[in-house]
């Protein structure tokens, strides 16, 4: 059967992996910056850090934003358990806002009417890849006095108006770099900014809010002046990590592009299958095709005839609504009524249609 996901790796990558294995050198560091500049240079951001993982990504921002216990997020049900699951931690309450059913994107209007004087940031999921309304939660946001995150846990390399995401007028942009995306570094993720002072706070904090520059004397010793004033985590990227990233920079718009054309060879079959249509997309925008989505008129059936045509259709993820950890099962018709007939097809890189 064909599969929804399959890790991508170079063929190339063992003689030097085996090189930094023996170097002495296993922790941050040139492979590290390396891979933050091609990243910088693919998004069109210089305001880039390498992470060590989604989830420590995901804490780091909200770290960086001062958001404390209490404080209101807005935020997509229709999204990886991945995105959400740091608000708990960080003892946040969770406001779901509607979807657009024909789309998955959040409903600008349901996010409206959800903020209040404890709002204080819009975490903008790009739900499977498939970007939501880009423009229009940004200028909400900015109306409302309130951070925005671009949440592209699957949506490296989607763009609107020809710009790549992580360079869309967001505070922060964070993805995920774990096993099944493009690049993948087996696992790890990364965090665009843009301010060059939100940049360089996130620096600090992703390594236990340590001032490098600052933090040894002349003599190697730790130096008592150099006072820590943040909070801060263990969460920069492995030498091995990163150079696994950086190998799989340059074959990036190859793969992505196959991708695309795997979704125009879906969009032709599916306008055979009057039952099945392709997820609409929002005016300007280009989706990764991480994978390609569609809408049923009959989930259930869909799936089995995919899976029986030897195609692994799948959900993908389950709306985060219906989960007691966030306090909040407030049922959602555009959720629902998405949920209900949303699949996802593989159109990877993989993936030889014909």
């Amino acid at each position: 059967m064909i599969p929804i996901f399959k890790p991508y790796m170079p063929t190339d990558i063992l003689p030097e992996l085996e090189n930094i294995l023996y170097s002495g050198q296993l922790a941050y560091g040139k492979y590290g910056k390396l891979f933050e500049s091609e990243l910088a240079k693919f998004i069109g951001n210089p305001h880039v850090i390498s992470v060590n993982s989604y989830n420590q990504a995901m804490l780091l921002a909200l770290s960086l934003l001062n958001l404390n216990p209490g404080d209101e997020v807005i935020a997509s049900p229709v999204s990886c358990l991945a995105s959400n699951q740091p608000f708990v931690i960080k003892g946040l309450k969770v406001i779901w806002a509607d979807v657009d059913p024909n789309t998955g994107a959040l409903c600008v209007e349901d996010v409206k009417k959800r903020i209040t004087s404890k709002t204080k940031a819009i975490f903008h999921n790009h739900f499977c890849g498939y970007l939501g309304n880009v423009k229009a939660i940004n200028q909400l946001a900015k109306e409302y006095g309130l951070w925005v995150v671009d949440d592209c846990i699957e949506a490296f390399g989607s763009e609107y108006n020809t710009q790549k995401v992580g360079n869309l007028g967001a505070d922060l942009t964070v993805f995920s770099f774990q096993t099944v995306r493009l690049p993948n570094t087996v696992d790890g993720a990364a965090i665009s900014f843009s301010s060059k002072e939100l940049y360089e706070k996130a620096i600090l904090i992703r390594d236990y809010g340590i001032d490098r520059k600052n933090f040894r004397t002349s003599t190697g010793e730790i130096n008592p002046n150099c006072d820590i004033s943040l909070e801060g985590y263990g969460a920069t990227l492995s030498e091995i990590n990163s150079y696994i990233g950086l190998k799989q920079m340059d074959n990036l718009p190859h793969l992505l592009e196959k991708q695309r054309r795997n979704a125009i060879d879906w969009n032709n079959r599916i306008q055979e299958i009057s039952s099945i249509k392709a997820l609409n997309l929002i005016s300007d925008t280009q989706p990764n095709y991480w994978v390609f989505g569609v809408l049923c008129e009959d989930k259930a059936q869909a799936l089995q005839d995919f899976r029986n045509q030897n195609w692994y259709a799948t959900g993908v993820h389950i709306n985060n609504n219906i989960y007691s950890v966030f306090n909040n099962l407030e049922n959602l018709n555009g959720v629902n009524e998405f949920m209900n007939k949303f699949l996802a097809l593989p159109c990877g890189w993989w993936v030889n249609y014909n």
